[in-house]
C-alpha cells in the first residue's frame, strides 16, 4: 500500500505542478493580450522545407553560413567565415574521445554505434537547428513590433517626411534601443537607394516572411503605385496587425481550458481515484493470499 500511496502523491505533485504551469501560461497569454503580440502558428511539415534545412546543415558556403547568422540576429558575422571549420573540428575530436572511451572502458560495440550515432546527429544538426530556431524567433519578435514601427513611421509621414526619408529616420532611431528593427530599416534604405522602394520592400518580406510583414509590403506598395494617403494606410494597417494578432491570443487562450483538463485529470483525478482503491485491493490480495 506505501507504494501505492507514493506514486499517488508524486502524480499529484506533478499534477499541482502542471496546473500551476497552466494557469501561469494563461496569466502570461493574458498580458500578451494587452499588448497586441501575436503567438506563432504551428506549421505543417513541407518536404520542401526539410531539403533546404538539409543543405543548410551541410552547406559550406561562405554566403549562405552569414546569411544564416544574420537571419538568426548576429548581425556581426564575423565568426561565421569559421562556423564550418569549428563545427567539424568538434565533431572530429568528439568521436574521437568516444571512440577513446570504447576502447579504454571497454564499452559495448552497440553501445558505441548508438553513442557514435548520436553525437554525429547533435553536432551536425544541432547548431544549424539553433540558428534556425533563433531565426524563427525573430521573425516572431519583429512582426510583434511591426505595429510600434508603423505608429512611429506615420508620424513622421504626418510631419511632412517622405517614406524613404522616414524609414532612413527610423532606422538611426531604432539603434539606441532596438538593433532589430534598426537593422532591418537600415537594410531597407539601402537597398531602396539602389533598387528602389518597391524591390527593396520585396527583398523584406523574403528576409522575413510572415503575414504581418508581407501586409505592410503589399500596402505599402499599393499606396505608392496608386496615390493613396500613407498616412491613413500605416495607421490602419498597424490598427488592423494589432486587431489580428489580439485574435490570435484570444483564440490560444480558449484553447488553455482544454489543455487544462489533461493534467487535472491524468494527474490528479487518476491518483485520487487510486488513494480510495487502493486499501481494498490490498485487503482482497491479502485474503485470497491466505
Amino acid at each position: 500500500m506505501n507504494v501505492f500511496v507514493i506514486i499517488s502523491l508524486v502524480l499529484i505533485i506533478l499534477g499541482v505542478i502542471a496546473l500551476i504551469y497552466s494557469f501561469s501560461h494563461l496569466s502570461r497569454q493574458k498580458k500578451l493580450a494587452q499588448f497586441n503580440l501575436n503567438m506563432q502558428k504551428n506549421s505543417r511539415f513541407d518536404v520542401s522545407k526539410a531539403a533546404s534545412f538539409l543543405n543548410g546543415v551541410f552547406s559550406s558556403d561562405k554566403e549562405d553560413i552569414e546569411g544564416k547568422f544574420v537571419a538568426a540576429g548576429f548581425y556581426e558575422a564575423t565568426y561565421a567565415k569559421y562556423f564550418v571549420a569549428i563545427k567539424y573540428t568538434v565533431l572530429c575530436v568528439g568521436a574521437g574521445v568516444i571512440f577513446a572511451l570504447h576502447i579504454w572502458l571497454g564499452i559495448d560495440k552497440n553501445t558505441f554505434i548508438i553513442l557514435e550515432a548520436l553525437y554525429l546527429v547533435a553536432v551536425l544538426i544541432g547548431p544549424d537547428a539553433y540558428l534556425a530556431s533563433r531565426a524563427k524567433s525573430l521573425q516572431r519578435s519583429i512582426s510583434q513590433k511591426l505595429p510600434y514601427m508603423l505608429d512611429l513611421m506615420a508620424v513622421c509621414v504626418q510631419t511632412g517626411m517622405t517614406i524613404e526619408a522616414a524609414i532612413s529616420y527610423l532606422a538611426a532611431e531604432f539603434g539606441a534601443f532596438d538593433k532589430d528593427l534598426s537593422h532591418l530599416l537600415r537594410k531597407v534604405d539601402k537597398r531602396a537607394r539602389i533598387v528602389g522602394l518597391e524591390q527593396a520592400l520585396q527583398e523584406l518580406y523574403n528576409r522575413v516572411p510572415t503575414d504581418e510583414v508581407r501586409s505592410f509590403v503589399m500596402t505599402l506598395n499599393q499606396s505608392l503605385q496608386y496615390g493613396s494617403s500613407i498616412y491613413s494606410v500605416l495607421t490602419t494597417l498597424s490598427a488592423d496587425i494589432r486587431e489580428v494578432q489580439l485574435l490570435h491570443v484570444e483564440e490560444k487562450i480558449g484553447q488553455l481550458s482544454a489543455k487544462m483538463s489533461i493534467p487535472l485529470i491524468v494527474f490528479i483525478m487518476v491518483p485520487i481515484v487510486i488513494l480510495i482503491a487502493a486499501p481494498g485491493v490490498m485487503r482482497m490480495m491479502q485474503n485470497a493470499s491466505f
